[in-house]
């Protein structure tokens, strides 16, 4: 299906826009990366289907490509989204819509809408590790670039997270300074800080992904 969009009211954290549609193949532009990390943890392919599978779609299949807050700091150009449509008359924003407000709610974990993600084989592989980070738990931008391979690789994977199309529903909150501290977030510290929170997280060393 074509690329569509509809915005989310929130009590918790404002307004969310979700973005839907078929899923396309690698971005080739040089936005967070600039190539391959010769690492092999969590490796994708153009799809943004990662090893493990899960509910990521293949090339052409509708799914979630895209959630976005207003005043996002890597949010596309709007026209990007496409048309607005209503929630109710889309079975696919619908749903990802009601998993998103169980989550906000506490009622809810984990997503298993089809959601598929566009990227560079590098931020493919930041991201796919992003999504092995548990409900309630943390990791550093430091560990992360350590299993790509080298601790130098740090300010890459942070550009990479920062890029992260699937906000909330692939963690990219959950990853935190060395230090413990939130550093910083594409969706505000605020809102960061309000999803730790309610995943019950302590942000300390010690509970470290």
């Amino acid at each position: 299906m074509s690329i569509r969009h509809s915005s989310v009211s929130t009590p918790q954290i404002g307004e969310v826009i979700l973005v839907a549609g078929g899923a396309g193949g690698a971005d080739s532009g040089d936005s967070g990366d600039n190539g391959d990390s010769g690492g092999s943890a969590g490796s994708a392919d153009s799809t943004g289907r990662d090893a493990a599978g899960g509910g990521f779609g293949v090339a052409g299949a509708d799914a979630l490509v895209g959630v976005y807050f207003l005043g996002h700091w890597t949010k596309p150009d709007f026209a990007a989204f496409g048309p607005e449509v209503a929630e109710e008359d889309d079975a696919l924003l619908a749903e990802a819509a009601t998993q998103l407000r169980q989550y906000l709610a506490g009622e809810r974990r984990e997503f298993d809408v089809p959601m598929a993600l566009a990227g560079t084989p590098f931020q493919q592989q930041v991201w796919a590790m992003l999504r092995e980070v548990p409900y309630g738990e943390t990791t550093t931008y430091g560990a992360l670039a350590e299993r790509l391979g080298s601790r130098s690789l740090a300010r890459m994977v942070g550009q990479a997270v920062g890029h992260n199309p699937l906000s909330i529903m692939v963690g990219c909150h959950r990853v935190v300074g060395a230090n413990g501290s939130l550093t910083g977030y594409a969706g505000g510290l605020e809102r960061k800080e309000f999803l730790l929170t309610l995943e019950g997280s302590a942000l300390a060393p010690s509970r470290l992904f």
